[in-house]
C-alpha cells in the first residue's frame, strides 16, 4: 500500500494544483485520506490561501506609527482617531485574508541576516516596556496567528535567498498598542490569522526593502502587509522635547524629507529612501532606524503600487506618519 501510495503522490499533488483554482471544493473531498494524513500541513496551506481570482483586488500595503504603550489609553491624542480609521478602513473596505505585520519592536538576536516569523496559533503579549502605570501590564489582544501562513513566508524567503527559521512568539508592544487602537476587539475585531514577522538586525534600507518585496506575492492571495514603527523616534531628547515651545527641528525636517522620498515616482522612490539615511538629521531623528526600517519593508512589498502619507503630525522627538501603498478598494 505505502509503495502505491508514494507512486501515486506526484499525481495527486499535480491533480490538486489543476484543480484548485477551478473549484470551490473542501480540499477533504478531493485529496485522498491517506494523503491528508501524511501532509497536514500542505493541505490547510493549500485550503486557506488559493490563487487570486478574477475579481480580487490587490489589497494596499500599510505603514503605521504605532506610538508608545500609552497610545491604546490616551484617546485625546490626535493620533487615536486616526488609527481608528485606518483599522476601519482595513476590515470593512479591504477585508483582507490575514495580516502580517513587521515590527519596529523585533530585531532578532543572532545573526543580522536571518528572519524570524512567528508560527504560534494562540500567543501571549510582550510588554516591552517599563515604568508604565500597572495597568498597561495587563493590557490584552485577542488574535490567532497561523502556522500555514508562517510556512508560506518562510518559503517565499527561502526563495528569494533570505535565511529564516520559525519560533513561537508572543506580539510585541509595537503591535498590539496600535493595534488596540485600529482593531478595538470590542467594535472593530481583527478576525483573520495575524502572523508577526521580525526584522532584520540592522539598519540596512535595501535589505529591508527586499525583505518586503519577498513577502509581497501574499497580497495576491488577499494578505495586508503592514509595518509598524514611527517616522521619527528620538527617546533620547524627549524630556528635552517636551519642555520646548514646538517639535524639535529634526522631527519636522526629516518627517518631510521621507514623505518626498515615499510620494517619489516609483522608479525612484527606492534610491531616494535609500539616500534618506545619509542625511545629516538622520540620526537626529533616528538614533537607531528601527522604528524607520518597517517602512522600507513596507516599501519593497507595494512594488509598482504608489505612496501616499494620509496623516502626520510631528510633535516633541517623535513624528506619526501614517503611509499607504496602493488603491483601496471601493465599498461593494
Amino acid at each position: 500500500m505505502w509503495r502505491h501510495l508514494f507512486l501515486t503522490l506526484p499525481i495527486a499533488v499535480i491533480t490538486v494544483a489543476l484543480l484548485l483554482p477551478l473549484v470551490a471544493t473542501p480540499l477533504s473531498r478531493i485529496l485522498p485520506q491517506q494523503l491528508q494524513s501524511l501532509f497536514p500541513p500542505l493541505t490547510k496551506t493549500l485550503s486557506t490561501f488559493r490563487p487570486p481570482t478574477a475579481n480580487m483586488t490587490r489589497p494596499p500595503v500599510y505603514f503605521l506609527s504605532h506610538g508608545g504603550p500609552d497610545v491604546q489609553y490616551n484617546t485625546e491624542h490626535p493620533a487615536y482617531p486616526i488609527l481608528q480609521a485606518i483599522g476601519k478602513e482595513i476590515t470593512q473596505k479591504v477585508k483582507p485574508t490575514a495580516v502580517v505585520v513587521f515590527s519596529a519592536h523585533w530585531q532578532p538576536e543572532g545573526p543580522s541576516d536571518e528572519i524570524h516569523a512567528n508560527n504560534a496559533e494562540k500567543t501571549d503579549l510582550i510588554y516591552d516596556f517599563y515604568g508604565f502605570p500597572p495597568e498597561f501590564y495587563r493590557a490584552t489582544f485577542p488574535s490567532t496567528g497561523s502556522p500555514a501562513l508562517a510556512a508560506r513566508i518562510l518559503s517565499l524567503l527561502s526563495a528569494a535567498g533570505i535565511r529564516a527559521r520559525a519560533l513561537s512568539r508572543g506580539l510585541d508592544h509595537g503591535v498590539f498598542s496600535g493595534f488596540n487602537v485600529a482593531f478595538p476587539p470590542a467594535t472593530n475585531p481583527l478576525t483573520v490569522p495575524l502572523v508577526q514577522v521580525s526584522l532584520f538586525a540592522s539598519e540596512d534600507p535595501d535589505a529591508h526593502h527586499a525583505l518586503g518585496a519577498a513577502v509581497a506575492s501574499l497580497r495576491d492571495a488577499g494578505v495586508v502587509i503592514i509595518g509598524t514603527g514611527m517616522t521619527v523616534h528620538n527617546l533620547r531628547d524627549m524630556r528635552r522635547a517636551l519642555a520646548a515651545p514646538g517639535p524639535m527641528p529634526y522631527a519636522a525636517s526629516f518627517d518631510e524629507a521621507l514623505k518626498e522620498a515615499v510620494e517619489a515616482p516609483v522608479a525612484e522612490r527606492q534610491a531616494r529612501m535609500r539616500e534618506l539615511v545619509k542625511r545629516r538629521d538622520a540620526r537626529e531623528a533616528h538614533p537607531w532606524m528601527d522604528h524607520l526600517m518597517p517602512l522600507y519593508v513596507a516599501a519593497g512589498a507595494a512594488g509598482t503600487d504608489v505612496g501616499v502619507r494620509t496623516w502626520t503630525l510631528q510633535e516633541a522627538s517623535f513624528a506619526w506618519g501614517q503611509y499607504r501603498f496602493g488603491e483601496v478598494p471601493a465599498s461593494s
